[in-house]
């Protein structure tokens, strides 16, 4: 079984979706896709269309890319028959997803760059809706997914661009099976397993066929849980967990008049769920509206967001209580007067409550009876209090269901007016449960790498690191001394945990008082050019202030979001001081905020969210809009999602949910580089996370949670590195590899050897003199790595020959400290005053680190040249970087001329059309590229030259414009 072929996982595998109710038919190529497309078309729609109207489907079929086709599919069509009747054509069936033509066929033919041959298709009213590509058991999975992306590159776009109506990938080596939405930008990371409402992975080809391919699950994935995110403008797939939740809640609206609550685990996606839930409820015609209740302001704006990115103008918020009455009501009206109506409504708990209290009540009670779903948010935090009781005294016929990652049990339940109150006691039984092991088992959140630093000599109350247990004392924990030493603890090592501040860190901390002094022993030694790092803070008052023990732990109501004096504070001083740091933020960033607004304030809070949450995207600007660490008491400690967070500093006492939540803020999937969240104690919270793991998972769960020990990660390394040298016993021996199997087997084993290096080195015990590779021998190792991935880069301009083409060389792993032009000058100014017995190392130095960079890689052949020809004529240090900019103006100016002769391009032309693509980013059309033609190919020859002329114009940009900049 474990030599199973590909041929005999195809052919299983169709034999079996036949027995599910698929039709087989064979498309052998271009031709026959379009061909069953019209006949398919025609039976789905009950009519048939001449050559002429069918051309006209085509044409609109043909319009977009990924995206938008996404949305082209669930849409539909209109046109001129030729007999002048209007004629509607529909692509896929939403509501009755198994009234749609389900066809499967194999080994479909399409030529694009290259002619590719697709695995098994499944078609939906002839349209090529899922592509599954398998591999022979044993083949790593990741090969599949390489597969896909080339496709996507060499032939997804040919014949009319119909693969690009694709709305999910299966992949599977037959023993591991997995599902992905269709992106143009796709991350293995994004892949899932499919599992039962338990939540146990369902692995095995077969029986993933039989659970998630079958026609009403398939046609129910594709209607409803397909989500067109708006914003980043891909598809996203709900997960298993996901979709049990929402069809159980959708179950209970449905058949019940029951409440329920939804505990899944922080960071697995409860905004995705809780959207398609609310979604799908509010088309339901038994319900009357939808109200989606978060429980600060923060978080309205911040979910308001995220589901008008799920489906824009989906919801609206409420921004005072009067228009939640009148949204209620069906009169709400936006600030220019239209009348808009929503069946989905976000707002706070804090409106919700004005809302069914004093006049606003009177209002409201035509209402009563309506039936009203509310759907809370992070419900352990909003729902302890009155206003709970008052929603379900005043809406006697609404349903609440409640989504927490951290319940709230017995033992972590606080008394207040209504007693010991927890989630079930409120919103009754839980009807899907995920918690935090499932998700680190799925890989849908990461882990924790958590160190307790500091210990304390009670005499001289030293940050040192000794061991004494429980040292508590404020005046201990409150000591200047001390809060500098961790200052500058964490100076040393943030780049360390961050990849060169690569990654953003919360530092939480235990009070204002103390958050008033980290912050100005940070500024002082900022001032005093012992770092760099940009640091914001941002926090409340009124209760924050009001009670220095309350700060220990995450509220459980309302943060207090007002900016303007009440009577709890204790002085004006924080405020003043708050106000001047928001203006060091203000000239750090160009911005204008201040305390003395409101809405200032709040948006001051909106721009650090933002400037944190967007780091991930690819048009960031990281060296102008990065943000270090931001300085919390409570803020940002729970709801808040940035996967670009990777670090948490933590001085001060947490517990039960409150230490999950806060822990959560840094364990968001991104990328290979991203191994872990990493938590850096100053205070003994060891008995409080164990404790706290265990309550929200199980009593064996907290090794499945945390990171282990630096010695275990160590020991890891010691075996991947002797599998190394097993293959390759010294970075030389890379060069006498034999064949391709050869040369895998040593991409592989560094691979692992880079993994495990990527979390050693996040570990600040780490030091080079433990390890037996010396540093120099691991980077002449990578520089082999890197020479074969090169290669295969270069094969892939082509179709693929060579099986390394499938390998994923994961070199986000591969990090260096940011080395840009401006530090090249430095170091060929270095080279030139250096004596001529140090010249030499000091030139290999340059080139390897020119190797070790993934953007100035492509240049150090020129840079070589440079300093071989052009640095022995230069007399004076100060004019290098003039030469040097002289010499790469020439260069480029040469290679032009180059590329043009060898294409017969029209130089002005295409420099023309090079400027522009620098300046957009947007890859120009072929059309485009062939004016700058001599002769325009014949239509057999376009396609092939017109990729060849890109792919070199992006070479040119990536010598010698990428990275030439600072």
């Amino acid at each position: 079984m474990s030599h199973q072929s590909e041929t005999i996982l195809e052919n299983n595998l169709i034999q079996q979706l036949v027995g599910l109710g698929y039709t087989a038919v064979k498309i052998p190529d271009a031709t026959a896709l379009v061909a069953n497309l019209k006949s398919q078309l025609e039976a789905f729609n009950k009519t048939s269309y001449s050559n002429k109207e069918f051309d006209g489907i085509l044409n609109h079929l043909e319009k977009g890319k990924v995206f938008e086709k996404a949305k082209t599919l669930r849409d539909r069509f209109s046109f001129i028959r030729e007999n002048g009747e209007v004629c509607y054509v529909r692509f896929f069936n939403s509501e009755n997803w198994n009234n749609n033509l389900f066809q499967v066929t194999n080994q479909i033919s399409l030529e694009g760059s290259y002619k590719n041959r697709y695995d098994v298709t499944l078609l939906v009213n002839g349209l090529p809706l899922v592509q599954l590509e398998l591999k022979r058991r044993g083949i790593e999975i990741k090969e599949a997914f390489n597969q896909i992306n080339r496709y996507q590159l060499h032939s997804f776009w040919s014949t009319h661009g119909l693969f690009q109506y694709v709305q999910l990938f299966i992949i599977s080596n037959g023993g591991n099976t997995k599902y992905l939405a269709n992106n143009e930008l796709q991350s293995v990371l994004q892949t899932f397993f499919w599992a039962d409402k338990n939540n146990k992975r369902i692995t095995e080809l077969p029986e993933f066929a039989a659970a998630f391919l079958n026609i009403d699950h398939l046609g129910k994935m594709i209607a409803q849980y397909v989500v067109i995110n708006e914003t980043y403008k891909n598809m996203m797939v709900l997960r298993p967990y996901q979709y049990y939740a929402t069809e159980a809640i959708i179950h209970q609206v449905k058949n019940t008049t029951t409440n329920g609550y939804i505990w899944h685990t922080t960071g697995s996606g409860k905004t995705l769920t809780s959207f398609k839930a609310s979604q799908i409820l509010m088309d339901l015609p038994e319900v009357y509206k939808v109200v989606f209740v978060v429980d600060r302001k923060d978080l309205d704006y911040q979910t308001m967001k995220e589901f008008n990115a799920f489906k824009e103008g989906s919801v609206d918020t409420t921004e005072n209580t009067t228009s939640l009455v009148h949204q209620f009501l069906g009169k709400f009206k936006d600030k220019k007067g239209v009348r808009k109506d929503s069946d989905l409504i976000i707002t706070t708990i804090q409106k919700l409550n004005n809302a069914i209290s004093g006049h606003n009540k009177t209002k409201l009670s035509p209402l009563k009876n309506e039936r009203f779903v509310f759907i809370f948010d992070e419900c352990h935090r909003s729902q302890f209090g009155d206003t709970h009781a008052r929603i379900t005294e005043f809406f006697s016929n609404s349903q609440l269901f409640g989504f927490t990652g951290t319940p709230i049990f017995a033992d972590n339940a606080s008394k207040n007016d209504l007693g010991k109150r927890t989630t079930k006691d409120l919103f009754g039984n839980c009807l899907h449960k995920y918690v935090i092991t499932d998700a680190i088992r799925d890989e849908n959140v990461l882990r924790f790498a958590i160190e307790y630093i500091g210990k304390y000599k009670n005499k001289s109350q030293t940050f040192i690191d000794i061991e004494v247990e429980d040292i508590d004392k404020k005046e201990v924990l409150d000591s200047p001394k001390r809060l500098t030493k961790i200052a500058d603890y964490i100076i040393a090592h943030h780049d360390q945990k961050t990849f060169s501040k690569a990654y953003s860190a919360l530092f939480a901390v235990s009070s204002i008082d103390n958050l008033i002094t980290y912050y100005d022993i940070f500024q002082q030694k900022k001032e005093a050019g012992e770092h760099n790092l940009r640091i914001a803070t941002i926090f409340t008052y009124g209760t924050n202030e009001a009670n220095d023990d309350a700060q220990d732990y995450l509220p459980e109501d309302d943060l207090g979001m007002a900016a303007e004096p009440q009577e709890t504070y204790k002085t004006s001083h924080s405020r003043d001081k708050l106000e001047k740091y928001i203006g060091d933020y203000n000239a750090m960033y160009s911005t204008s905020y201040t305390t003395k607004d409101q809405q200032q304030f709040e948006n001051y809070f909106k721009n650090i969210s933002q400037r944190l949450k967007e780091r991930e995207k690819k048009n960031f600007n990281d060296e102008k809009d990065r943000l270090d660490i931001v300085i919390v008491v409570n803020m940002m400690l729970t709801g808040f999602d940035a996967k670009k967070v990777n670090t948490l500093y933590v001085d001060k006492n947490l517990k039960q949910h409150g230490l999950i939540q806060a822990f959560s803020r840094t364990n968001r999937i991104l990328g290979d580089q991203k191994s872990q969240g990493n938590i850096l104690c100053f205070r003994n919270l060891k008995k409080a996370t164990d404790d706290a793991i265990t309550l929200f998972s199980n009593k064996d769960a907290i090794e499945v949670v945390t990171m282990p020990d630096y010695e275990v990660i160590a020991e890891k390394f010691d075996e991947a590195l002797q599998k190394l040298r097993e293959i390759t016993p010294t970075y030389q021996s890379v060069n006498d590899l034999a064949t391709e199997n050869d040369e895998a087997a040593f991409v592989q084993a560094f691979r692992r050897l880079l993994r495990n290096m990527n979390v050693l080195q996040s570990y600040t015990d780490f030091d080079w003199d433990d390890l037996p590779i010396s540093e120099q021998e691991f980077a002449d190792y990578q520089g082999k790595y890197k020479d074969l991935y090169d290669k295969v880069r270069r094969a892939n301009a082509k179709q693929k020959t060579s099986i390394l083409a499938d390998i994923d060389f994961e070199l986000e792993l591969i990090h260096s400290d940011t080395i840009n032009v401006a530090y090249i000058f430095i170091l060929l100014a270095k080279l030139k005053n250096a004596k001529s017995s140090e010249a030499k190392a000091q030139k290999k130095a340059i080139l390897d680190l020119l190797g070790g960079d993934t953007m100035l890689r492509s240049k150090r052949e020129l840079i070589e040249k440079f300093i071989d020809e052009n640095l022995p004529k230069i007399d004076d240090t100060d004019t290098i970087q003039d030469e040097f900019e002289s010499y790469w103006q020439e260069q480029k100016v040469l290679a032009l001329g180059k590329l043009c002769d060898e294409e017969n391009l029209d130089k002005a032309q295409f420099k023309a059309l090079i400027d522009t693509y620098i300046y957009s980013g947007q890859e120009p059309i072929k059309d485009d590229v062939f004016k700058c033609l001599d002769n325009r190919p014949s239509i057999l020859k376009a396609r092939e030259i017109g990729e060849r002329i890109l792919s070199k114009m992006k070479e040119f940009v990536q010598i010698f414009v990428e990275g030439m900049t600072g």
